[in-house]
């Protein structure tokens, strides 16, 4: 316990905010205002600044992307049709179409800023852990999943989250023998489909193991959005570093803790990374317009407790956004995780500070979001399956690794 208390006191960590990154991230049709409900909150709550044990979280203003910035990943011709401030005005065009600027994903006012503004504010996060400035960077405002090579998909206009990994790919190598390793976590209530399809390469296809390891916690049914082939529970033959873990309907903290423990340590101490980015959607959090799982953000198993245990293996961490569509609640849930990474996390009760955003916190005026009452479908038979085909998985892993 001292050596935990140690190491949390030396964390260094810096919060990606701006006001003009607020301002423009809470332009985002799907979640009008999140942003700057999120940071007025940890505002609020006085996270940022130095607490009496010494911990401190550094504020680290982003710039926006560039065209050649966002080219790194996405087709060059997209772009600059999101660049282009006419794409905006929501004319429906072929072009329009093609690149997915249609029902989920609709032009909006500000959308050029907006893509620059969160794929320049992860991208910031990543630089910042690669060239040593800190030890956990965090950026609620990315998360951006969904987004493909060429196209706008599930409210994601640009995929901060490919960015960020492609950035850390180039990071110091931790030793003269081998590449770093990224561990890209993603914990949102839907598949990280875009994420996976970056990274996903058949066994076959490469003498050399990838430097990056993809692993989704999800919830996978029939007519559930996203439809991909890759969110099915993984096997240890096709590839094993593109993995996804779907849970049933109800998923509980009980759940969490029981595949964190069974699967999700198991995957970590094989690949053994040196960074660890971790996709903090909040989707699956009772409350979430959603409805589909039963998480909590405290106790065992619970979101805070699943970011704690991240960050006790010591990698350099990466927290990101995503979904949630019960703001006050998504504000909530960063909040919390955000004091966690100074070691010093809130108590569940805390009541929310008096400023402008007050009366959304009706009617607890607590920081928790605690769980609801929905039976969880998880049942002994499927996660032991579960943990079963991760034995054959994680024993891939490592031999790919030759460890």
């Amino acid at each position: 316990m001292e050596g935990n208390v140690e190491q949390n006191k030396r964390r260094r960590v810096v919060y990606v905010a701006s006001e003009t990154l607020a301002k423009v991230s809470s332009r985002l049709p799907s979640n009008k205002n999140r942003s700057l409900l999120v940071h007025a909150l940890v505002t609020s709550l006085g996270l940022t600044r130095s607490t009496e044990s010494g911990a401190s979280i550094a504020v680290l203003r982003p710039s926006p992307a560039t065209q050649k910035d966002l080219a790194v990943y996405h087709d060059r011709e997209y772009v600059q049709f999101l660049l282009d401030p006419a794409s905006a005005e929501g004319t429906e065009d072929m072009q329009s179409v093609e690149f997915g600027l249609e029902d989920d994903c609709p032009p909006f006012k500000g959308m050029r800023e907006y893509v620059q503004a969160v794929a320049g504010a992860s991208l910031a996060a990543a630089c910042a852990l690669a060239e040593d400035q800190c030890d956990v960077a965090v950026c609620w405002d990315g998360g951006r999943h969904h987004a493909h090579k060429s196209h706008a998909s599930g409210f994601c206009y640009v995929n901060d989250c490919v960015l960020a990994l492609l950035a850390l790919k180039h990071a110091p190598a931790p030793a003269p023998s081998r590449k770093p390793r990224i561990m890209y976590l993603d914990l949102d209530l839907h598949f990280c489909d875009a994420v996976a399809a970056a990274f996903h390469a058949p066994a076959s296809s490469s003498s050399s193991p990838p430097q990056v390891l993809t692993l989704s916690l999800h919830h996978a049914a029939r007519g559930f959005f996203p439809s991909s082939p890759l969110a099915m529970l993984s096997e240890p033959h096709t590839d094993p570093f593109t993995l996804a873990l779907p849970l049933l309907a109800g998923a509980t903290n009980a759940t969490f803790a029981r595949v964190w423990t069974g699967v999700i340590e198991r995957v970590r101490g094989a690949f053994d990374p040196d960074y660890v980015v971790v996709q903090c959607g909040c989707d699956g959090l009772a409350g979430d317009p959603c409805g589909v799982w039963n998480w909590a953000v405290g106790g065992e198993g619970g979101m805070g407790w699943c970011v704690t245990q991240v960050l006790g293996w010591g990698c350099k961490t990466l927290l990101l956004g995503g979904g949630g569509y019960n703001s006050p609640n998504a504000a909530r849930a960063w909040a919390y995780l955000t004091s966690v990474t100074r070691g010093d996390a809130l108590a569940l009760d805390t009541q929310i500070p008096d400023h402008g955003a007050f009366p959304l916190y009706a009617p607890s005026f607590t920081l928790d979001v605690p769980p609801g009452n929905v039976r969880d479908e998880n049942t002994e038979e499927y996660l032991t399956h579960v943990e079963g085909v991760f034995e054959g998985v994680v024993q891939e892993i490592v031999d790919r690794l030759g460890r």
